[in-house]
C-alpha cells in the first residue's frame, strides 16, 4: 500500500506529528511524507491512503492547505481513503476551532473517502510544545488509519 502524508506546520508541531505517523506505517506500507509547500506538482494516482493534517489557525485551516485543497474539483478523487488531522488547543473544538473538521470536509468533496473522524492532537500553547504523550497518540492513531483502510481494501477484492 502507499501512504501519503501531506501536512503543513508553524511552530513544528505538527511536522513532528506527521514524522511520527510516518515512522509507525512505514513498518506497513511504502510512506511519502510531504509538506503542503512541497506538494503541488504530487499527482494522487498511486496513493491508497492519504492523510493530511495541520495547524489550526484563527479556528480554521492554514492558507496554505486551503490553497492545496482548491485545486482538486469536486469528485476529482473518488474512493481515495483519507484522515484528517490537526494541531490545537485542549479545549472544545467550538471555542478553538479544527483544521481537521475543515480538511475532512473538502476531502469530503472530492470524493475521497474519510476512514476515520477527524483527529485533534493538542499544544501546551501557541508555538508548542505538544502535550505530554501525543506523538504516541499520533503513532496509534496512524495505526488505527491504516487498518482501517486495510479492511476498507480488503472488501473491496
Amino acid at each position: 500500500m502507499n501512504t501519503l502524508i501531506i501536512y503543513d506546520t508553524t511552530f513544528g508541531n505538527t511536522a513532528q506529528l506527521a514524522r511520527a505517523m510516518a515512522d509507525t506505517l512505514q513498518a506497513h506500507s511504502i510512506v511519502r511524507i510531504v509538506r503542503v509547500d512541497e506538494a503541488n506538482s504530487l499527482e494522487l494516482k498511486e496513493t491508497d491512503l492519504l492523510i493530511m493534517g495541520g495547524p489550526t489557525q484563527r479556528h480554521r485551516l492554514s492558507l496554505a492547505l486551503r490553497t492545496f485543497l482548491d485545486r482538486f474539483p469536486r469528485r476529482s478523487l473518488p474512493g481515495l481513503s483519507a484522515a484528517a488531522f490537526d494541531t490545537r488547543y485542549h479545549m472544545s473544538a467550538w471555542k478553538s476551532g479544527s483544521a481537521a473538521h475543515e480538511i475532512a470536509s473538502r476531502l469530503k468533496r472530492t470524493g475521497a473517502s474519510l476512514i476515520v473522524p477527524p483527529e485533534s492532537f493538542f499544544v501546551v500553547e501557541r508555538e508548542g510544545p505538544l502535550e505530554e504523550g501525543e506523538l504516541e497518540r499520533a503513532s496509534r492513531w496512524a495505526l488505527e488509519v491504516f487498518e482501517q483502510c486495510e479492511a476498507r481494501r480488503s472488501l473491496r477484492t
